[in-house]
């Protein structure tokens, strides 16, 4: 039975709960913060098969399961409703954007059937521009409206091909048109969404946009130094505490790792380099044929760690952490490193500008800029680190921490 007076909430582009991305920890976090608000009612689509889907089983405290073919279908976590969407594994590279039309159509069938009034529908990532002006009227005519985050210049990524890019820009000005509020992550999209955008809309208004960064835990983990799962970690990568600088991220080109693994090989730091991310295979292989890193034995491929505590703690032992991504906006795993890690050094970029401000060193992409901070920053006073430790802190706890961001998006909710 659907509460009245509730303000109903569909949650459309993550791919699951609890697992390790962008907007899968927003969207976990977020329902976590809400769970107990009874003014807000979220509906979180998730994918049911391929890359990246829901699996229930490694949540606690699931219940009402909806089981059909002995498959589930619909769940309740963080008092949120969560159905899942069958996509064709033969799509290949098409399934987002399959994913997010379906759950959408499923959106609307259930609104339209529970007769549920003024529907926020969230749309994360601007992958379906073609789909939306039938999307927006559909979602109009019963009475709800259209938000959307648009990500960050995805139409940018190295990874995608020339005609592949294109596409992003034209769904991302279509998504944009067709959308009532767009919430942006980053002071730097909402700038560049007016810049392109204004005058663009539906009867050539401007977009209406609020911003509303990521979170993250303003707390150190749950783990201790001498915890057996945090000290087997260490021992099986062969790794030290506090002798080692970090990366956590995917492993994508415009995340910059060839110059960060070409820059670390210059160095002389007798630290290693920790690269946390889930390996493609092909870009490896070509990083390893430029540069020869597996000669090098400070450069330490780790895996993923998708155990948030021990990922905490992996990021408070470490000495410093690297952070290269110049695309997108608000970074997720920024602001964590932020919250969690000393000494920051940052790609300097407007985006990563923006969020840390004085709170961490930067170097660019200039041959040599980077070793030569790593060379500095290895002889850094402990008392300079733990100064940059405390404004980084003290920036996540007064703009980033999810307490923080929560309150700003159950207001965007209820105002409107």
């Amino acid at each position: 039975m659907l509460q009245e007076g509730t303000q109903h909430v569909f949650l459309v582009g993550a791919k699951s709960l609890g697992a390790y991305g962008g907007y899968e920890t927003f969207v976990n976090k977020l329902t976590e913060y809400h769970q107990d608000n009874r003014q807000i009612k979220y509906h979180v689509a998730c994918k049911a098969n391929s890359d990246g889907c829901m699996d229930e089983k490694s949540l606690s405290d699931v219940v009402d399961k909806v089981i059909v073919n002995d498959k589930v279908i619909e769940f309740t976590y963080h008092n949120a409703r969560c159905f899942k969407i069958d996509i064709p594994e033969k799509l290949g590279s098409a399934q987002a954007i399959y994913y997010d039309v379906k759950a959408l159509k499923e959106c609307c069938a259930y609104i339209e059937e529970n007769k549920i009034e003024h529907a926020i529908i969230y749309i994360m990532a601007c992958r379906i521009g073609p789909f939306m002006r039938h999307f927006y009227s559909k979602i109009h005519m019963l009475g709800g409206r259209v938000y959307l985050n648009p990500d960050g210049h995805e139409w940018m990524r190295s990874k995608w091909s020339a005609l592949v890019r294109k596409y992003w820009k034209i769904s991302e000005r279509m998504m944009v048109k067709w959308s009532d509020v767009q919430i942006c992550d980053s002071i730097n999209i909402e700038k560049y969404i007016h810049k392109c955008y204004d005058g663009k809309g539906i009867g050539g208004r401007n977009p209406m946009t609020t911003f509303i960064a990521y979170g993250a835990e303003v707390r150190k983990s749950n783990l201790s130094d001498d915890d057996k799962v945090v000290l087997e970690w260490y021992k099986k990568k062969g790794i030290r505490p506090h002798e080692y600088y970090l990366v956590v991220g995917r492993f994508v080109p415009e995340n910059n790792y060839e110059i960060m693994i070409r820059e670390y090989m210059r160095s002389k730091s007798k630290k290693d380099f920790v690269i946390i991310t889930n390996v493609n295979d092909r870009f490896f292989a070509e990083l390893e044929q430029k540069l020869h890193f597996r000669n090098d034995k400070r450069i330490k491929f780790v895996g993923t760690v998708y155990e948030q505590e021990l990922l905490m703690k992996i990021r408070e032992n470490a000495y410093g952490y690297l952070h290269g991504h110049e695309v997108g906006g608000t970074n997720p795993s920024l602001i964590e490193a932020l919250s969690s890690t000393k000494l920051n050094l940052l790609l300097n970029v407007g985006f990563n500008r923006e969020v840390a401000l004085d709170a961490a060193l930067y170097w660019n992409k200039d041959v040599g800029s980077l070793a030569k901070l790593l060379d500095m920053a290895d002889e850094m006073e402990a008392n300079d680190r733990e100064s940059l430790g405390r404004k980084a802190r003290e920036r996540v706890g007064t703009a980033y921490s999810w307490p923080f961001i929560c309150d700003k998006y159950a207001a965007a909710w209820l105002n409107y």
